[in-house]
């Protein structure tokens, strides 16, 4: 410390000590204590990405062949591996230099048509070489990822087709998105659409339990099961609440109510109330009952979406109130989108679902 106060930089000694702590923490070379797991656990192989089985296997076929590598756009629910797909295949392509050779862009950046014009074309006409710097042989081509690529302005769009059509021997293209119908049809005929689906239950499962193994966290298979279908397919959610939730608890063992505290799933007592609350068809109860759900904190959104499953598994209501509810939660999901009051969107959630059951 007192030799940085001095110079303004760490002397050798120190910088060697400090590498030579890095190299010790864990077998992926990544310190513990400061890495976040999502980072720390993504795969750093193609054949370590989970579930995506018809992705994984074209692409380790372009891995193999190498130079014929089309271009790519990755589309499916957030946390199912699209962007550490594409990285993955980049490290086993380009070995250490992967960086160097990978252009990656997110919705954090400025990708407006400008971007595209002056950094992406600029970098897209770099020519690259055949070799790694350990002589090994590479793909002669870089790669360009845009994240989030369904954000991207119309004009942005119709810059990037040009730029693919004429920067196709130096430079591969990997869109990701999650909505393919925001991508111009231009663009989406350019590239080869894989489709990545939500994680099932057990994969999501297995790795959690791996993941506890590894930093010797207490957490019961239930708990962790629950952590799972609180994250609705979403492995990058589900990781991270669980990290919030061992940093929350400590050396102390993860309990459910835990797990649902940090998640901001709603209890099902609170569900089961609400129906409860619209069969008396009282006004005073349900304005009482919205305000004691808002006073504890608890997600609009959250509570249409627990309730959209409640509603459509329930074995005590017919069909037509089932219609009637589902339709309220989708108006009133609309108008959270819009900036409606959640007060007055629940309150107007309750009072439909009043008129639906007593209908």
């Amino acid at each position: 410390m007192d030799s940085f106060l001095k110079t303004g930089k760490i002397n050798q000694d120190q910088q060697s000590t400090s590498s030579g702590q890095k190299s010790k923490d864990g077998s992926r070379g990544i310190s513990d204590s400061t890495t976040p797991w999502v980072e720390k656990y993504r795969p750093r192989t193609v054949d370590e990405v989970s579930e995506q089985s018809e992705i994984v296997a074209v692409l380790k076929q372009c891995l193999e062949q190498g130079a014929d590598m089309p271009h790519l756009l990755f589309y499916g629910p957030p946390g199912t591996g699209k962007t550490s797909t594409i990285i993955a295949a980049a490290r086993q392509l380009f070995g250490d230099m992967y960086k160097s050779r990978m252009l990656e862009l997110n919705a954090s950046d400025d990708r407006g048509i400008q971007v595209i014009r002056d950094k992406v074309k600029t970098f897209a006409q770099l020519t690259a070489s055949d070799r790694r710097p350990d002589g090994k042989p590479c793909p002669p081509f870089k790669i360009v990822v845009l994240d989030e690529a369904d954000s991207m302005t119309a004009a942005a769009q119709a810059a990037l087709r040009r730029t693919i059509e004429r920067e196709t021997k130096t430079t591969r293209f990997c869109l990701i998105c999650n909505y393919v119908s925001c991508i111009i049809d231009p663009l989406t005929s350019r590239c080869s659409k894989f489709r990545f689906k939500p994680l099932s239950h057990d994969i999501m499962l297995a790795r959690l339990e791996h993941i506890c193994k590894e930093e010797n966290v207490k957490c019961a298979p239930r708990v962790l099961a629950r952590l799972v279908d609180a994250s609705g397919g979403d492995m990058r959610r589900a990781i991270t609440s669980l990290q919030s939730t061992a940093r929350l608890k400590g050396e102390d063992g993860i309990e459910e109510s835990d797990v649902l505290e940090v998640v901001g799933t709603v209890p099902d007592v609170w569900l089961d109330r609400m129906i409860d609350i619209g069969r008396t068809y009282d006004y005073q109860k349900m304005d009482g009952f919205v305000e004691d759900l808002i006073f504890d904190s608890y997600s609009a959104a959250q509570v249409l979406e627990q309730l959209h499953d409640k509603i459509v598994f329930s074995t005590d209501l017919l069909d037509k109130q089932k219609a009637l509810i589902c339709k309220t939660i989708s108006i009133c999901a609309y108008r959270l989108q819009e900036g409606c009051s959640e007060y007055v969107t629940l309150l107007h959630l309750l009072c439909s679902v009043a008129k639906a059951l007593k209908g």
